[in-house]
Parts: C-alpha cells; sequence; structure tokens
C-alpha cells in the first residue's frame, strides 16, 4: 500500500474508534438482578482514571499474598495501565505529549498500583456484590499481577510517586483497545456485575454505578 494512503485511513479511522467506543460503551451487560448482593465494593476515579476499592478483609490470601500496605490501611485501591506511562507520570503536570502517545498508540507493558486508605472516602461510588461475584473478582486481581520464576508479585522500586503508592508488575498489554478503564470494567463484567458491553472509558462504567 502506498504511503500516502495511511493519510486516508487513519484520519478516518479515529472518528470510527470513537463511534464504536460509544456505542458499546452504552449497552449495559449484566442487567440481571441478584438478591444476594449483601457485601460492598467501591468505584473511585480521579476524572481519566478508574480504581477498583476493597476492603481489605474482602480481599483474597492470594491477592494480599505479596502486597505492601500500612498497617492502619482498611482498604485498597487498584488500578491497572501502562507502565511508561504510571511511572513517568505521576502528576498531571507531568503530562507529555510522548508520554500520552505512547500509551494511546503502542502496545506497552503495564503495572497495577496500589493504593490504601484508612477510611471510606466520600466520592467513592458504592457497589452491591455477592460472595460469589466477589470471589470471581478476586481471582480477576490475582490473575491481574504478574508473578517472578518464585511466584511471588513483582514490586518497582524507586518510582517518583509516595512510598504509600505502590506498583506492581502486571499481566496483559496497554492498547486503545485495552486501557485502564477497559480493565475495570472487565473486572465488573466477568464478575456478573453490570458493566459497559465494552469502554474504553472512564464515564462508561461511572454513569451505570452512578445511576443505581
Amino acid at each position: 500500500m502506498k504511503s500516502w494512503k495511511w493519510f486516508i485511513i487513519i484520519p478516518s479511522a479515529i472518528p470510527c474508534y470513537f463511534i464504536i467506543a460509544l456505542i458499546l460503551t452504552f449497552i449495559t451487560v449484566n442487567n440481571e438482578p441478584v438478591p444476594d448482593r449483601t457485601g460492598s465494593i467501591y468505584l473511585s476515579t480521579n476524572g481519566s482514571h478508574l480504581y477498583l476499592v476493597i476492603k481489605i478483609s474482602g480481599l483474597s490470601e492470594e491477592v494480599l499474598r505479596g502486597l505492601e500496605y500500612d498497617k492502619d490501611d482498611d482498604y485498597l485501591s487498584f488500578g491497572w495501565g501502562d507502565e511508561y506511562f504510571y511511572l513517568n507520570t505521576p502528576t498531571w503536570d507531568d503530562l507529555t505529549f510522548k508520554n500520552a502517545f505512547t500509551a494511546l498508540f503502542f502496545i506497552t507493558p503495564t503495572l497495577i498500583h496500589v493504593f490504601g486508605y484508612d477510611h471510606r472516602a466520600d466520592d467513592w461510588i458504592s457497589i452491591k456484590i455477592s460472595s460469589d461475584e466477589l470471589d470471581v473478582l478476586n481471582n480477576y486481581l490475582a490473575d491481574s499481577f504478574r508473578l517472578d520464576s518464585s511466584g511471588n508479585k513483582i514490586i518497582i522500586e524507586n518510582s517518583l510517586y509516595p512510598s504509600d503508592d505502590r506498583f506492581y508488575k502486571a499481566n496483559g498489554s496497554y492498547t486503545l483497545f485495552n486501557t485502564c478503564n477497559t480493565w475495570v470494567n472487565t473486572a465488573f463484567k466477568q464478575s456478573g456485575l453490570k458493566a459497559c458491553l465494552w469502554t474504553p472509558f472512564e464515564f462508561g462504567p461511572r454513569r451505570i454505578y452512578e445511576k443505581d
């Protein structure tokens, strides 16, 4: 294919991506009511990136094994994302075109960001969950961590973040079709919770649970 044709294909592909993404974002799956949803998990956001927040007592031994957190923490939040972006963009002031472009348009390795809280934040969105669904969610979380040859989680040392922000090597690659918010949405979808059919957007899962 002649190189000039890419100047036609790429600009036309971008709006197609967003149109399809919006359509799939507004299709909700797992709408059936589940009567025994007596537990709670939480959804947190920084405005562009979703986090799963779970009470430590609700996390499985497999998820907790090898995680570092403070003794006063009662909740842990989990976010998944592009390794280069995470490590080089601790604040929005650190955002560069290179960081954003690399995360969006290259297939890149990933990290899990774990942060502890000693109390529930007022802006978290509460999500009811059954014990069976929580088991599936725990399995999803455990499978998201990349392990070393000894079966241990791989923590990133000496990041630019404060000491209570911990990062671990993750499974999966970051792409336009598998974003940080796709990871959270897939967690809900696989667990049987309400979710978008597919979404790369922060507002997709958030809008579902803000309505509930």
